[in-house]
């Protein structure tokens, strides 16, 4: 699967999800005075769920209902690290690192490119 973001501001959103995320870039195009990089993400997952659970999910993670119809979740080593490093680099911390009813440890975060 492919996500593609139209980002306003590109370098900001290439530095965070290429240089602090770390999503290793696999190619940069340009075309006509604009450019795209494509960064791997890993495999992809369509998660599906209807507004009952998204709003469960919301509560467990932050404490109350703030996604939208579209949350982009990435797998890291070691979350609060990443939390750290992320809001260093531009990201809004919505909730700290969490442990999850699934056994995960989440965080939510507003990114650049409206992510």
């Amino acid at each position: 699967m492919r996500l593609v973001v139209t980002a306003d501001d590109y370098d900001d959103a290439l530095r965070f999800y290429r240089d602090a995320l770390g999503l290793p870039e696999l190619g940069a195009f340009t075309a006509e005075g604009g450019g795209v990089t494509i960064l791997d993400a890993g495999r992809a997952t369509l998660e599906l769920t209807d507004p009952v659970h998204a709003a469960y999910i919301d509560r467990v993670e932050v404490g109350e209902r703030v996604a939208g119809h579209v949350r982009v979740a990435f797998e890291v080593d070691d979350a609060s690290a990443a939390t750290t490093r992320l809001a260093d680099a531009g990201a809004s911390v919505i909730a700290p690192p969490v442990v999850t009813p699934w056994r995960s440890l989440n965080s939510r975060l507003d990114a650049p490119a409206g992510l």
